[in-house]
């Protein structure tokens, strides 16, 4: 599985004839869906994971209307289904390319995914280009366009996330499909730059006199150079990225250490990172850098971690033997490999400057040469499997959840038809006071039952109480005390010591509230154990037991952050002048707009939990209740008519089909969705066996 060569010669005199005919984007577009006529075996692979979700959506679908159908839907289970649809829907492959300046990253980007165009669309050449973090999407429902944030936003706290809120503090360029020159020209809005004055330099937190690499940026009329845009979000319509895939183009170690959304979100949330090489440097003190603090401390699975070393033809020496130009090549992986802690299989020597040109070319033997496929093959065997398994997971998970109290309630239903069925025949040909008797032990079962009643209803009081204490120590109020309290005492801070003990501080306390969010979930968990189990024994209730609350996965979200904080921001090397304050105020911001968001995530998740713990209980007692009322009713019709017994068993028994049925059909459903992500498990073990 992998890559295979991208679109033939003859493929793009297609694609540029149409452009160059004049048909426009509408042509282009044309072409371009005529390149996916000639598969790339990523895009293969891409487009069959693509057709996996949609046949995952299309099972959760029929499920959800199947539901409808029987009256067994309600709103909480209607707005899960369309949670989790909305989910994969949304399901998008994200990697990361990250690399210093003059490394080819950009050249990579061309050869790996806009080959067919027949030129360089992203700019690319000697020095720094890509000037600004570049997220590379489709976005079907708006219209081809560069979008880019200008630097001056920095002067602000407010993080990236926000700022993609408010459409009108972007710049927009639209892109023009039907011509690659064009286009070309409008993604080289990337690399403008900005002359500015050293204060504002440092103003907008580009510029520190203490650091050594800026130290070496000499002024010229007392001016430096930045970088004109802030980010930058092309949103264009190539048919793999229509397919979900996101590219983000990171622009160095300078971008990466004072964007602390690039930190904290984009690069830890990557499916994959690509780091970039040059086989002509090997790594540098800054790559090591990079590598250290963004990479292999962002806590992703290495796994999800390749590096190319790219620029393997300055090496290529017509005056030496391939085998010799060979033993060079794989000394540099060595040595990259040693210097990173990685093992010699995940670093891929490579030509992206040749690989695109092989392509454009449909040069066969150049391509091959450049050993570009080979990386392509690797990325893609580490990319979409585990994609693969993260969202199939996640899915089934969901469904369970869903379903897990349907399942004990068609089961419950169809136990006590039959319970029905098998009184009601005992009564065939008795005399009135057995009926009398049957119809009397049934009303005792019913008072019985309602007096458990008034102690359920007493239990629900007591679960909302602590439902909302739980979703209390969750909540946004809460999380905006604490960063209010702790924007104040950053404010107040004269030295390092004073932000270190805020942030601290800051950590601490979302520890605390996350603790007694644990604890309170546990007592939940407890009492409405004890409840189940009381039902189960004095009712013959179904005995469920509910899952507990896990809050785990969100500390270790803030165990994530915090230890990026201490990575980055916690020393006073770091800390010591004005703009590293600056920069701590914009990390801050970023940090509580990322645990913002995890506690979003984590008030969701409680509150789907507790009604998932309340509903199979209120649903079951329901159930046995009406159950109670139609065999008194059955009893006393009996007696009132003694032909109603064969017609009421004969209602009970459609009844008791019906459910089991329901059943059954519950479990085929589950079985689908189910099947489509074991069957690709199945594919995943056997591709890596091979």
């Amino acid at each position: 599985m992998g890559f295979a060569r991208w679109p033939d010669a003859a493929v793009f005199q297609v694609l540029f004839g149409a452009a160059r005919r004049g048909f426009g984007g509408s042509g282009l577009r044309y072409a371009m869906a005529a390149t996916v006529q000639q598969p790339a075996r990523f895009s293969a692979q891409l487009g069959a994971y693509s057709a996996w979700r949609e046949e995952l959506i299309a099972g959760v679908r029929a499920l959800q209307n199947w539901l409808v159908e029987q009256e067994l839907s309600n709103a909480q289970t209607e707005l899960r289904i369309e949670r989790l649809l909305e989910r994969l829907r949304e399901d998008k492959l994200q990697v990361a390319f990250i690399a210093e300046f003059s490394r080819g990253k950009s050249e990579l980007i061309n050869a790996m995914f806009f080959a067919e165009f027949g030129q360089r669309i992203l700019p690319s050449s000697a020095g720094r280009t890509t000037m600004c973090p570049t997220e590379i999407l489709s976005e079907p429902a708006t219209t081809p366009s560069i979008r880019l944030l200008p630097i001056e936003t920095r002067k602000q706290s407010h993080p990236l996330s926000e700022w993609k809120k408010y459409a009108d503090e972007w710049t927009t360029i639209p892109l023009d499909l039907g011509s690659a020159e064009s286009l070309s020209r409008a993604l080289s809005h990337v690399s403008e730059t900005l002359r500015v004055s050293v204060a504002e330099a440092a103003e907008l937190g580009l510029h520190d006199a203490e650091d050594q690499l800026a130290a070496t940026v000499v002024p010229i009329d007392g001016k430096v150079e930045i970088p004109r845009w802030r980010h930058a979000v092309i949103n264009f319509p190539h048919p793999l990225l229509r397919q979900g895939l996101v590219i983000l183009d990171t622009p160095g170690l300078n971008a990466i250490g004072t964007e602390p959304e690039l930190t904290l979100n984009l690069l830890p949330n990557a499916h994959a990172v690509v780091f970039i090489l040059a086989a002509d440097t090997g790594v540098t003190k800054t790559d090591a850098e990079i590598w250290r603090n963004h990479i292999a401390a962002s806590g992703a699975s290495s796994r999800g971690r390749l590096v190319a070393l790219n620029k393997i033809d300055s090496m290529w020496d017509e005056l030496k033997t391939p085998d010799a130009v060979e033993a060079e090549v794989q000394k540099q992986v060595s040595s990259c490999a040693s210097m990173l802690g990685l093992p010699e299989s995940q670093i891929f020597p490579v030509s992206a400057q040749k690989a695109l040109v092989a392509k454009v070319n449909g040069d066969a033997a150049l391509l091959a040469r450049s050993r570009l496929p080979e990386f392509e093959h690797a990325l893609a065997r580490d990319l979409i499997p585990t994609k693969h398994e993260l969202v199939g997971e996640s899915c089934l998970s969901d469904l369970r959840d869903i379903t897990l109290g349907l399942s004990a309630i068609l089961e419950t239903r169809a136990r006590n038809i039959a319970d029905q069925l098998s009184e009601l025949s005992a009564l065939r040909g008795k005399n009135e006071d057995v009926v009398l008797m049957m119809m009397s032990k049934v009303a005792a079962e019913k008072a019985q039952f309602e007096k458990a009643l008034q102690r359920f209803i007493a239990l629900r009081s007591v679960f909302s109480q602590h439902t909302n204490d739980l979703l209390t120590h969750l909540g946004i109020e809460t999380l905006k005390r604490e960063a209010k309290s702790t924007r104040k005492a950053m404010e107040d801070a004269h030295f390092t010591v004073g932000l270190r003990a805020a942030m601290s501080g800051f950590f601490a306390n979302i520890r605390t509230n996350l603790l007694a969010a644990s604890n309170q979930s546990a007592e939940i968990h407890k009492m409405m154990s004890a409840m189940y189990k009381k039902f189960s024994q004095d009712h013959g209730l179904e005995l469920f037991q509910p899952q507990p609350y896990s809050t785990l996965r969100y500390q270790k979200e803030i165990d994530r952050l915090e230890h990026a904080y201490n990575v980055h921001f916690n020393t006073l090397w770091n800390m010591a002048s004005n703009i590293k304050f600056s920069l701590m105020r914009k990390f801050f911001e970023t940090v509580a707009t990322r645990i913002r968001h995890v506690y979003a995530v984590a008030n969701r998740d409680a509150d789907n939990w507790v009604r998932a713990v309340m509903a199979p209980l209120e649903t079951q007692v329901r159930e046995h209740h009406l159950q109670l009322r139609r065999r008194l009713e059955s009893v006393k019709r009996i007696r009132n008519a003694s032909n109603e017994l064969e017609t009421r068993m004969h209602e009970l028994a459609e009844m008791k089909k019906t459910a089991e049925d329901q059943s059954e059909e519950l479990k085929h459903l589950i079985a689908r969705v189910e099947g489509a992500v074991r069957t690709q498990q199945t594919h995943t073990l056997a591709r890596d066996a091979a």
